[in-house]
This record gives structure tokens, sequence and C-alpha cells, in this order.
């Protein structure tokens, strides 16, 4: 066989795909694994797409996204997260996914370091390393899930290129609060760093919602936002989402972007716009109601959890009955028939994690079967 590339070959598959798959092939019938929405896109969303191919919409579009789409995208973050930005700041991209890469490649050199809180997505370690860079990981599952000044001053060194910040968080539902933005603001402020906020959940948020780091205007040339249409509007399959940067930032980035998509779907971008202006509070507080069944009945467990401030997961630990996740996560779904996904796969192995973007009664059947087999470890 011809020599492929070599770091290519390190690159591990989804862990939590495979994981998934896993559970299917032992039979589980309660799956909550995946962050899929259980939502259908709302119809005046998929109308616009479905008038824009009638339209005969089809033909190659701009490279960095119909202007209409970059302007929609402007006011949007304007009117919710006071957020000023121009529409040469603003890449319409695959989803975030494809925003973080192109992201990622236009500022990383061979060494460079990035900062990511811990427990963390998995693609953002594969992403780094991929590209030559390492990925620096804190801790912060024994400090509530927030940051401390500590951790965060030992992880900067000369080489941080960026720290990517998930709010809220994929495992954990965590929001970061104030004390730690302001710690993390008053740590980077006065050094060459990237902050790419990682904001696909930011409008999955049960109380209180403020506007993330983009709060800090005298930053945000430094600033990174990747956005997706995937969870808040339920348009997963769609693939849409965007990325806004400085003017130059997204020049360079759209260079990767070109020879990776070339551009967006013409006919979905339509839809983009009509996203924007629909307001995803019903489906938030279906979400906010399964959070709240979820955590009280993990408690009675008497699981060791913090209740999630906004997304759909919730990640208890499983410390204390002395298993890794993946035997814990594949016993649950070989004898109780429940899916969900080891903490391992965030790398926080004393924690498991359950997704509860699906319907109540699944969500009551499997706290049932989790139930009866934790009464099984506590014998």
């Amino acid at each position: 066989m011809i020599e492929l590339n070599k770091r290519i070959l390190t690159v591990e598959t989804s862990k939590i795909r495979q994981f998934n798959d896993y559970t299917k092939e032992v039979g589980a019938d309660v799956i909550l694994t995946l962050g899929e929405p259980d939502f259908y896109t709302p119809e005046e969303i998929t109308n616009e797409a479905i008038k824009a191919l009638h339209a005969h919409q089809t033909k190659y579009g701009p490279t960095p996204g119909l202007m209409d789409v970059r302007k929609k995208v402007c006011e949007f973050e304007k009117r919710v997260n006071n957020f000023d930005c121009t529409y040469e700041e603003v890449l319409i991209t695959h989803g975030s996914t494809e925003a973080l890469t192109s992201a990622l490649f236009t500022m990383m050199n061979e060494k460079d370091e990035v900062i990511v809180l811990n427990p963390t997505y998995p693609m953002y370690r594969q992403m780094v390393e991929f590209m030559g860079g390492k990925l620096v990981t804190i801790d912060i599952s024994t400090s509530n899930f927030q940051v401390t000044e500590e951790q965060l001053k030992q992880a900067i060194t000369p080489k941080t290129k960026a720290i990517i910040l998930t709010s809220p968080n994929n495992p954990t539902g965590t929001v970061l609060n104030d004390t730690s933005y302001e710690i993390i603001y008053k740590m980077v402020k006065d050094k060459p760093i990237y902050i790419i906020c990682d904001d696909v959940y930011n409008q999955i948020i049960f109380e209180n919602r403020k506007p993330g780091f983009v709060r800090y205007k005298d930053l945000k040339d430094r600033i990174i936002v990747c956005q997706s249409y995937s969870k808040s509007y339920a348009m997963p399959g769609w693939r849409c989402g965007y990325m806004i940067a400085n003017k130059a930032f997204v020049s360079e980035a759209m260079k990767i972007h070109q020879y990776m998509i070339v551009a967006l779907n013409t006919f979905i971008q339509p839809a983009m716009i009509k996203a924007l202006d629909y307001n995803p509070q019903e489906m938030v507080a279906s979400y906010k109601e399964r959070r709240d069944y979820i955590y009280e009945r993990l408690v009675r467990m008497g699981l060791e959890v913090n209740k999630p401030e906004g997304a759909f997961y919730i990640f208890p630990s499983i410390k204390k009955f002395k298993m890794g996740s993946f035997e814990f996560c594949k016993r649950l779904a070989q004898e109780y028939k429940v899916a969900i996904i080891p903490g391992e796969c965030f790398e926080a192995d004393d924690f498991i994690r359950i997704s509860y973007c699906v319907d109540m009664n699944t969500i009551q059947t499997a706290c049932d079967r989790l139930e009866q087999f934790i009464k099984t470890l506590e014998v």
C-alpha cells in the first residue's frame, strides 16, 4: 500500500459514534446517545428552502455565503448577543464543524498549543493534533466545571495560540459564569491569544441568558465565533453554520473554506435567514422540563451530578462505583438495553453523558432501567 499521511493515521474516528453503533449491535432499544434534537425543523424554515428550489436557486453561490445571509447574521448577533460585526467578518460554513476546522487551519503552526476546558468535545484534540499542534486540557471537573485562575495561569505558555470555550458545554450542560469569563479575560487581554467561542448551544440556556465571551468588545479582533443551526433550530441534517472573525482572518480562512466545500448550498441559505427570526424558546422550555425530570431522578438514585444550565446533556459521576465509564456503559447497554455515552469519550472517565433531547417516555424508561442497574452495583 502506498504510504498515507502519517497524521491521518493517528486521527481517531468518533468514539461517540463508535459506541452508539456498539449499543445497537447489542440490542439497546432506549437510546440517549447523540445530541440530535427530537424536534423536526420548523416548517416556516423548511418552506424557505423549498421555495428557493422551486425558484431554481441551485447555482454556485459566492464563497463567503450570500450577502443577505451574512447581513442577517450581523443583525442577529447584535440583537441576541449585543455583538457588533460587519458582513465582511462573516463566513457561511458547512456547520460549526467546518467553521472550527477552518479557524484552526488558519491560525495554527507546528507545535502551537490550544487550551480546552475538560471534560471536552473529542473533535478538538483530533483536529489540533492533526495540524501538528498540542491540546492542553484544564480539568474543571473538580471546580464545579468553572475556570480557576491558578489552572489557567499554569496552562498558558508562550506557545498558546488559542483557547476554545464551549458554553453551554458538551458534555456537562454547564454555562460559564461571570467569574470564569473575567478570569479568562484578564489572563489573555495582554497576550496574543485567540478565543474561539464554539457557540452551538448558546441559545439553549434555561435561565438568565447572557452574552458569552463576546461581551469583551476590546478583544473583538481576537474573538472567533463558530455557530451552528443544528441544535437551536433542530436542523442537524442541514449542515449550516457560520464563522465570525476579524476581516483579515476571514479572508485567510476563506481559502481553506473554498478548497474544502467551495461554498454552502445556495438553496439552504434563504432558510438560514428565516431561522434567525425563529424563536426557539418552545424547544428550550421542553428541554428544561426534561432536564428537571432527569436531574431529580439521578439525585434520587444517589448519583453526584451538577444541574445543567443549558444544552441537553447531563453528566453524572460514577466514580463511587470504581468502574471505568466504558465498562459501566457497556454493561448498561448489554444488560438493560439503555444506550448512553462513556465519559472517557470526553476525557473524563469518572462520568457518563446522558442526552435528554429525546421524548419524555424514553427518558423515564431509561431512568427506570438505570436505577435498576445501579441497585445491582450497590449490593
